[in-house]
């Protein structure tokens, strides 16, 4: 995905010049992606960027009028871009676009803290102050913008993804053992770990700051209880506080001179978005992604959401075409995220690439339901063991340790500081490999707000239901994918629940749900196609027979090889068996195949053949 990359050092040399390529060249993923470096050897610093083309971030390195300041920003600001603007230019300063270029001049005018405190979105960079000798690191308060680092004794090396780091610190190509156990069982990395020994990440709202000669200084400009310690709202306060300010931020996510769209869902999100979005008829392309079997409910319910507001709509299908290249969309999902998205995403990948033709910016409903309702969106899931090597077991089996010492009581906090971070990471890699993502859900107005949610309120649709009916009527007698709607008819409404939740079990008990012994009657009467019935309700995509059928050769020719099967962490015999048994029909195997293909394309990729 776009990024930034880099090396401070004690000495920068033509070792260094070479090193900081490398690194550059390892993020230009696309042939919309544009590039560069910056070396001042004054300072000790080198820094490289990859950016999708006419965004943001477009326009690096920006300096200020006496080019003694430098900054370099990867990601998005989100504000009334025209006042900032006026407020600059009327300060003198040269300052015409609405773009990262005149950020450099807020930090001149209010200085290290109240600049990075100002900027709002998924971001990361790096300030060269070049009056003082001085070098900030930095990143959103979040730390979704991911900063991967390594501090060796002769330098210190950062980059948006690792494997910048991997290709020119060989002595790094190594699984750390406790990360790899995490993502078998919980799907990520936890505690600002990497999967990778010696890179860790840089923490949420970090602003680390470097002197020739210095040890670095590791400070935050924000911390958590900032926005935890603030005093509860009553309901009605609350409410109208929220519709407020959801309406007040979101012409910010239409901001820029790129096209938008939306990618709308069956569910409360992105209606949302729809309901205040108060965009011209025609003006405002719509798309949701689709399956193989059938129209799903979010297709469904989606192309209703955009005729009613009087905007084109159409569907992503991930079909045959996407099981024909699956191969390549496996291996480069792993190779984009550096392992930390796993096969099962190789659908968004197909996906998004289609999603570009139709505009360069996507505008979604992500992350509503964790910061609305403090949805946990992942836990600890059961990994049959014999697939393990009996050592490796033990760093299996702490994760589910690890993450209960981690699960917040404060749901909200947990999906904030860490569920953000460390899991919603790596979908949104994947997809801003692809085109540029936004959703207003993560606004730091809209999220400082949600933490002084009343108590009964923090978990409940009911005020999103509320807000869609305030700011389209007609949108709020849609039902949504599960059944949900602002104003019931008892029986009918209570049936409808019952219904989409009765369809919502049976496709998964059906594909990633289904046992071993339902396995070998669902093989035996293949000819009766009963996926027909069951799959595509509800999703779009359905690797259990995926991989007993289109890609049992692929799954074959990789977990097979006698490579996979001498992995140290694995046991070759029960992973052997594993594969033959699911290929077969005989059994259901897809979360643990999901990991161990995933993990086997990180071998091969990211640490074999750098």
């Amino acid at each position: 995905m776009p990024g930034i990359t880099g090396i401070i050092a004690k000495r920068f040399g033509e070792e260094q010049k070479a090193a900081l390529q490398q690194m550059v060249k390892c993020m230009e993923h696309e042939s919309f992606y544009v590039s560069g470096t910056h070396i001042d050897e004054h300072l000790g610093v080198g820094i490289g960027w990859a950016s999708l083309q006419k965004t943001f971030s477009d326009c690096l390195p920006v300096w200020n009028e006496r080019r003694d300041v430098c900054l370099f920003l990867t990601g998005e600001h989100f504000a009334e871009h025209q006042s900032e603007l006026g407020e600059l230019r009327a300060k003198g300063h040269q300052c015409e676009t609405p773009n990262t270029g005149y950020l450099v001049h807020c930090y001149e005018e209010i200085g290290l803290e109240g600049f990075l405190e100002k900027l709002n979105g998924w971001f990361s960079g790096l300030l060269l102050d070049l009056r003082d000798g001085k070098i900030v690191l930095f990143n959103d308060r979040y730390g979704l913008k991911r900063v991967y680092f390594h501090e060796a004794a002769e330098a210190f090396y950062f980059a948006s993804e690792a494997k910048s780091l991997l290709k020119v610190l060989p002595k790094l190509r190594e699984l750390d053992l406790t990360s790899l156990g995490e993502f078998f069982s919980c799907g990520c990395a936890l505690q600002n770990r990497s999967l990778f020994a010696g890179i860790s990440l840089l923490p949420g709202g970090s602003k680390w700051m470097f002197s020739q000669g210095q040890a670095v200084k590791k400070a935050s400009y924000f911390r958590p209880e900032t926005w935890e310690q603030q005093s509860a709202l009553n309901a009605a306060q609350y409410y109208e506080q929220l519709r407020d300010t959801f309406a007040r931020i979101l012409p910010r996510y239409f901001s820029g001179e790129q096209r938008v769209a939306v990618s709308l869902t069956g569910g409360v999100d992105s209606r949302l978005i729809m309901a205040w979005a108060k965009r011209g008829a025609g003006s405002l392309p719509c798309y949701t992604f689709g399956g193989m079997y059938r129209d799903c409910g979010d297709v469904k319910i989606a192309r209703q959401v955009a005729r009613l507001c009087c905007q084109p709509h159409q569907v992503i299908p991930v079909g045959r075409e996407f099981l024909r290249q699956f191969p390549s969309l496996a291996e480069k999902t792993v190779y984009l995220t550096d392992g930390a998205m796993d096969v099962s995403a190789s659908p968004d990948l197909f996906a998004n690439r289609l999603a570009r033709e139709i505009a360069p910016v996507r505008l979604t409903g992500n992350y509503g339901g964790e910061v609305l309702r403090s949805l946990v969106a992942f836990k600890p899931m059961p990994v049959d063991p014999t697939a393990f090597e009996p050592g490796f077991r033990n760093y299996v089996s702490k994760a589910t340790q690890t993450y209960a010492q981690e699960l917040n009581p404060r749901l909200l906090s947990f999906v904030t500081w860490k569920q953000v971070p460390w899991h919603h990471f790596s979908r949104l890699a994947l997809e801003e490999s692809q085109l540029t993502l936004r959703s207003p859900y993560l606004d730091n107005d809209l999220v400082s707000l949600v933490f002084q949610a009343p108590p009964e309120l923090a978990t409940s649709n009911e005020l999103s239901l509320r807000m869609i009916a305030d700011g389209n009527a007609e949108l709020s007698r849609i039902g949504t994918d599960r059944g949900a709607l602002r104003c019931s008819i008892p029986m009918v409404t209570k049936l409808k629940n019952l219904y989409q939740e009765f369809t919502f079990k049976a496709e998964y008990a059906y594909d990633y749900g289904m046992p071993h012994w339902l396995a070998k009657v669902d093989r035996a009467l293949a000819p009766l196609h009963f996926e027909k019935l069951f799959l595509g309700r509800h999703k779009f995509y359905h690797f259990r027979l995926w991989y007993r059928d289109a890609l049992a050769g692929y799954l074959k020719e990789v977990l097979l090889d006698p490579r996979t099967l001498g992995r140290p962490y694995l046991l070759g015999a029960s992973v052997q068996g594993m594969v033959k048994s699911h290929t077969s029909g005989r059994e259901n195997h897809t979360y643990a195949l999901h990991r161990i293909l995933t993990s086997e394309l990180i071998q091969r990729q990211l640490i074999e053949q750098q």
